[in-house]
């Protein structure tokens, strides 16, 4: 379930251009725990992704966070709106984790225990043909437990430059990642207090649905 819930934004990670649609096969893993289990963690990704883009919390902070970081952005070919996407996601991520309502090693070790052949069969069945890549990307994800690095701020403006440097090359100066920085740590303190509104909305609309 924790892998399903992962699993669009691994794919996507690991091959920006793949793109998969096990809903419509769904049909496929009835017979099967782990694949169902695997499906119900893909369906509750994207169904949480459309809560929370379509929020009122995602448009004012993404809003407010773009404005912020204009100054970053200034002759870059980064567009600002993308950046605080991105950026809310990852600060978000960031206060979690410092908070400690995240257990990141946790989250690792579930990771690792999941069921391989199971994934396996469910990405064939998925249409991916060559998991090859992808599981190598998975065990790296693994072993490298990149999350940890979240607990730090200037890590965050780091991701989002490599995340920037996969459409762009050099998108970014290094006193523009400076002041990045800077302003991340202040959006930070702005939503501190409030950021876990968002979640329980979400959960809450889940709920109900």
């Amino acid at each position: 379930m924790v892998l399903g819930v992962v699993l669009p934004d691994f794919i996507k990670n690991a091959q920006k251009d793949c793109n998969l649609y096990p809903v419509r096969v769904s049909h496929l893993f009835e017979e099967a725990p782990h694949q169902v289990s695997l499906l119900k963690g893909w369906k509750k990704h994207i169904e949480v992704d459309r809560l929370f883009h379509s929020s009122t919390f995602f448009q004012v902070h993404t809003n407010e966070l773009k404005k912020m970081i204009l100054g970053s952005c200034e002759d870059s070919p980064v567009k600002p709106f993308f950046l605080a996407h991105i950026g809310l996601e990852l600060m978000l991520d960031h206060l979690l984790t410092t908070d400690g309502l995240v257990n990141i090693n946790a989250f690792y070790d579930q990771l690792a225990k999941a069921d391989r052949a199971a994934l396996n069969e469910f990405l064939h069945a998925c249409s991916l043909e060559d998991t090859e890549i992808f599981f190598n990307f998975l065990n790296g994800f693994i072993s490298s437990r990149y999350l940890l690095s979240y607990q730090k701020i200037e890590n965050i403006t780091y991701a989002l430059n490599r995340i920037c440097m996969r459409l762009w090359d050099n998108p970014f100066t290094d006193s523009q990642l400076s002041d990045l920085t800077v302003q991340l740590s202040y959006f930070k303190d702005h939503i501190k207090d409030n950021y876990l509104s968002i979640f329980a909305e979400i959960e809450l609309d889940l709920r109900n649905q």
